[in-house]
């Protein structure tokens, strides 16, 4: 099965990130994107890939050893802009402006936690994002970028992250759609 490890996104901030979607779908409506449904809008710790039924535990039993030591963290939503960069965007993404370093401390535990386990430690620096969409082709992609300069102020909402998720992703023809397997609550002390 294929998993990664996540931290959701509140109903209110998905709803606004879903709101900032239709805006640059009906800005470029040409724009060949596959835009990701609001229910499975979130935060990637990290991606797993194929995970086989018996790893699955030991999985947990590594991310409720990092949940342990993690208190709540507050974190806010804001921004549009697109991976790699404006003249090949591959990803559409909302940016994380609050809870940054923390979330980013978050993502390297959790590494350092899977590691022994055979997941190889991501090589690009982590970046807290939630992916809006995936770029497909190049197809009006001039006006995908004009819509995007016009919102660099855009605000989606901020909240106090209480768990991890390891979620399980089921690939399907008009998109993935992400079963989760555990919740992981932050019970560290806050120092």
């Amino acid at each position: 099965m294929r998993c990664f490890v996540a931290i959701d996104l509140p109903g209110d901030v998905r709803s606004a990130l879903d709101a900032a979607q239709a805006r640059l779908r009906a800005a470029a409506p040409r724009a060949d994107v596959r835009w990701v449904a609001p229910a499975g809008l979130h935060l990637t710790l990290k991606f797993l890939g194929e995970v086989t039924d018996e790893r699955r535990d030991a999985v947990r039993a590594a991310l409720e050893g990092v949940a342990r030591g993690t208190v709540p963290i507050g974190l806010a939503c804001a921004g549009l802009g697109v991976f790699p960069g404006p003249a090949r965007p591959r990803v559409v993404w909302a940016g994380v402006t609050a809870g940054l370093r923390e979330l980013g401390a978050l993502a390297a535990a959790v590494e350092r936690a899977l590691e022994p386990l055979g997941f190889l430690p991501e090589r690009r620096p982590f970046r807290g994002h939630a992916t809006l969409g995936r770029v497909r082709s190049p197809r009006s992609v001039g006006a995908l970028m004009r819509a995007l300069e016009k919102a660099p102020g855009a605000v989606f909402g901020s909240w106090t992250a209480s768990d991890v998720v390891l979620y399980r992703s089921h690939l399907r023809p008009t998109g993935a759609i992400y079963e989760p397997l555990a919740r992981l609550p932050f019970t560290g002390a806050v120092a």
